[in-house]
C-alpha cells in the first residue's frame, strides 16, 4: 500500500508539476491561478487519469528521475510531446499549463484551506476562500483520486 501511494505521487510529479523546490516563476504562477468548481473537478478528473497513465508506464521510474530536474517549460513540452498525456488533457479540455500550474494549486488551496503549511504550500486568498467554500465536495474527490492507484 505505501508503495503504491508512493508512486501516486510521484506520478504527480511527473506530469503535474509538483516538484519539491519550486522557482519563483512557478510560484507566482500557481498564485495567479484562478480556480473555480468546474475547472476544480475538470482537474482532478486530468490528476486521476494522468495518474494512473504515468504509473503504468514501463520507464515510469526513470521518468520520475528525470522530471524532478524539469523546468516548468519543459514539463510543459513533455506533456504536450506525449500523445496519451496530450489526449487525456484535450478530453477534459485541459492544457498542459493546467496541470503542470493548475493542478498544484488545486492542491495546494485544498491544504491551506484545511490548515495545512508549509515552505511549498502556497495559495492565493481567493483560492483557499474557493477550497474552504467547496471542501465538502472536492475534497472527497481529491481523496478518490490521490487513491485510484494505490487501490489497484
Amino acid at each position: 500500500m505505501r508503495k503504491a501511494v508512493v508512486l501516486l505521487l510521484a506520478g504527480m510529479v511527473l506530469l503535474c508539476g509538483q516538484a519539491p523546490q519550486m522557482s519563483a516563476e512557478r510560484r507566482q504562477a500557481i498564485m495567479d491561478y484562478p480556480l473555480n468548481l468546474q475547472r476544480a473537478n475538470q482537474l482532478i478528473t486530468v490528476m486521476k487519469a494522468m495518474t494512473q497513465y504515468v504509473v503504468g508506464l514501463p520507464d515510469f521510474q526513470e521518468r520520475m528521475r528525470k522530471s524532478l530536474t524539469m523546468t516548468p517549460a519543459e514539463q510543459l513540452a513533455a506533456i504536450e510531446k506525449d500523445p496519451k498525456a496530450a489526449a487525456i488533457l484535450k478530453q477534459n479540455d485541459l492544457t498542459a499549463r493546467d496541470c503542470v500550474i493548475g493542478v498544484p494549486a488545486l492542491r495546494m488551496a485544498l491544504l491551506a484551506a484545511q490548515g495545512v503549511t508549509g515552505p511549498n504550500t502556497i495559495a492565493s486568498p481567493a483560492n483557499i476562500a474557493f477550497a474552504k467554500a467547496n471542501m465538502a465536495e472536492l475534497k472527497p474527490k481529491m481523496d478518490a483520486a490521490d487513491g485510484a492507484t494505490a487501490r489497484k
